[in-house]
């Protein structure tokens, strides 16, 4: 009944799976720290895909189609920046309009430049290569070694472990560095911080930036290792699952990556349950196991939601005292 059910493939899948997630939800973690919220995870992704996507395929350099994603995502930041920070204008309303304006927008130049209903051409063997571990040749015929070397820890690309690598460096960075203190007093209570000699709008813009690039690495994740092409919405909520990730980590880095490992596992269980027959219920339609991982962020987001405290100046422009 349960033949193709392998857990050992669910696992490979949600280390797939996570810098999707990852690289996102760190972005909202500095930019809600700082006090910015940021709902626009989902068009900056979108954009960074389009552009990782179209550059490559124009270069056949994935590394450049990496830097022009980080490019335009960091165009978006300082619009954001200097809408929210300069103009002290409406954070949600903002990143909405971004998410839809970029939804529409790659789709249009994807459209005019590729004449593909919106879509890019494959990528083929401009696709970011995937890193293995040396000594293959010995490790490769012992069954146990062959999935955790060359499956579980290796096959991967570059932006995979950099995902797992910022984990402890941002923890480090945010908790015991002076820059996140600084981010933190910001995002805590910025007129004390102004008081105490920090600028507030320049540790913000910072901030953003730093997430920018962050987001584009998950966008260029999406086109250039994932799909190996830019398709209209390719994001797929993922932005909103980063966000409820952050949330669930309680805007703390470590915590966040947990929520992004448990929301990678049902993204990559809701694959492996698509055909397989259960008892009394049989096969479930697709369409509602597609609906899986967003089940678990409404029960995560009802049970958490009510214990997660974010920075108290989160989404309240600043205004120097004179």
């Amino acid at each position: 009944m349960f033949d193709d059910f392998q857990f050992s493939t669910i696992l490979v899948a949600t280390i797939r799976n996570a810098p999707v997630l990852l690289f996102a939800a760190f972005a909202g973690v500095f930019a809600e720290r700082s006090g910015i919220i940021d709902l626009a995870l989902e068009g900056k992704m979108l954009t960074a895909a389009f552009a990782a996507a179209a550059c490559t395929y124009a270069t056949q350099n994935p590394y450049i189609g990496i830097a022009a994603g980080m490019l335009v995502s960091c165009v978006i930041v300082l619009l954001q920046g200097y809408v929210s920070i300069n103009q002290k204008g409406n954070q949600l309303v903002f990143g909405i309009a971004i998410n839809i304006a970029m939804s529409g927008l790659t789709f249009v130049l994807a459209q005019y430049f590729f004449q593909l209903g919106g879509r890019s051409p494959d990528l083929g063997d401009a696709r970011l290569p995937v890193l293995n571990f040396p000594f293959a040749d010995w490790w490769s015929t012992i069954p146990a070694l062959n999935w955790l070397l060359g499956k579980f820890l290796g096959g991967h690309t570059i932006l995979v472990y950099l995902a797992f690598a910022l984990i402890p460096c941002l923890h480090w960075l945010i908790n015991h560095s002076r820059f996140g203190l600084r981010l933190r007093a910001v995002g805590e209570n910025p007129h004390a911080a102004d008081a105490a000699g920090i600028n507030v709008a320049q540790t913000r813009y910072l901030a953003l930036l730093c997430g920018g690039v962050l987001c584009s690495f998950s966008g260029a994740y999406l086109a250039i290792v994932q799909s190996g092409f830019f398709l209209r919405d390719m994001s797929a909520g993922n932005g909103f699952l980063a966000l409820t990730a952050m949330v669930f980590g309680n805007w703390r880095p470590l915590q966040t990556a947990l929520g992004c490992l448990m929301f990678g596992f049902f993204a990559a269980l809701q694959i492996q349950m698509e055909g397989v027959a259960f008892p009394v219920v049989g096969q479930i339609p697709g369409s509602l196991i597609q609906m899986l991982p967003f089940v678990v962020t409404v029960v995560v987001l009802a049970g958490v939601m009510a214990k997660s405290v974010g920075p108290k100046a989160l989404g309240v422009p600043f205004v120097k005292s004179r």
